[in-house]
């Protein structure tokens, strides 16, 4: 066989139907250009249609196909609602959970509203979207991959950002409690733990003196970009972790290792 066959067939995404939050931007917008670019029919979230649809347009021009739905992950009859009206069309084989927010401050200055905004969206629209997914596999019996973007800062401390760091540890955990729970019944649940990224909303501080300081820390010496994420993603999507469950995978080009 073609080496470039077999590989396609490995890890290609032809058929599903991929759920992914936070499309909008970041590293959202990345991800799911990736997906449709490996063959999945990518449903676009977010709370900003307007931004959806310039992304939808480009995934469409090159041959890709997607669809956009609006969402925010802090309203739960609006999940719940969302996931019902995608089964009914047909059923979601994956779910990305990328939807994410960061408030930066000291501790003793993080407010009650600062707490509750990161928890909801971070953490609890996550587990939301996700139990309204499993109860829809559980119910026709069809095995689902559910795939949280965590980060190496639910492994390890920063400072400044203590609801940030609780819920994408939180983030990890769920999936190692349901992959306990329900992997015997075609569910499966991993973490990606991305390091530092380079996207449109930080390159500008990543080359301040504190970005370079930080940089040196790395063992690759070099920031990551979006498409550092695309193998673990597009693993965990495909039915190739078929037989992994319950893991977290850290790509920080070896930040935590060398801690």
């Amino acid at each position: 066989m073609d080496p470039n066959e077999y590989l396609g067939s490995v890890f290609s995404l032809s058929s599903k139907r991929i759920l992914l939050t936070g499309a909008s931007s970041g590293l959202g917008r990345g991800f799911a250009s990736m997906l449709a670019n490996a063959g999945a029919h990518v449903i676009l979230a977010a709370r900003s249609i307007d931004k959806m649809e310039s992304l939808e347009q480009e995934i469409d021009a090159a041959g890709g196909s997607s669809e956009i739905v609006a969402l925010d992950v802090r309203d739960r009859s609006a999940i719940r609602h969302t996931v019902k009206t995608l089964e009914e069309k047909a059923p979601i084989d994956v779910l990305v959970n990328n939807a994410g927010i960061a408030i930066v401050k000291a501790p003793q200055n993080m407010e009650d509203e600062d707490w509750d905004a990161v928890y909801e969206t971070n953490l609890r629209g996550a587990w939301v979207l996700a139990q309204e997914v499993i109860k829809a596999r559980l119910a026709d019996r069809r095995e689902c991959s559910i795939v949280n973007i965590a980060s190496i800062l639910g492994l390890r401390g920063i400072g400044h950002v203590v609801p940030y760091a609780a819920a994408k540890a939180g983030l990890i955990n769920i999936g190692r409690d349901v992959s306990t729970d329900l992997a015997k019944q075609g569910v499966r649940m991993n973490a990606i733990a991305p390091g530092y990224i380079e996207t449109e909303m930080n390159k500008d501080w990543l080359k301040t003196e504190g970005g370079e300081r930080l940089r040196k820390k790395i063992p690759i010496r070099r920031f990551g970009v979006p498409n550092d994420l695309a193998g673990a993603l597009l693993y965990f999507c495909s039915d190739a972790s078929r037989y992994t469950t319950g893991t977290v995978l850290e790509i920080d080009g070896g930040f935590c290792a060398a801690l």
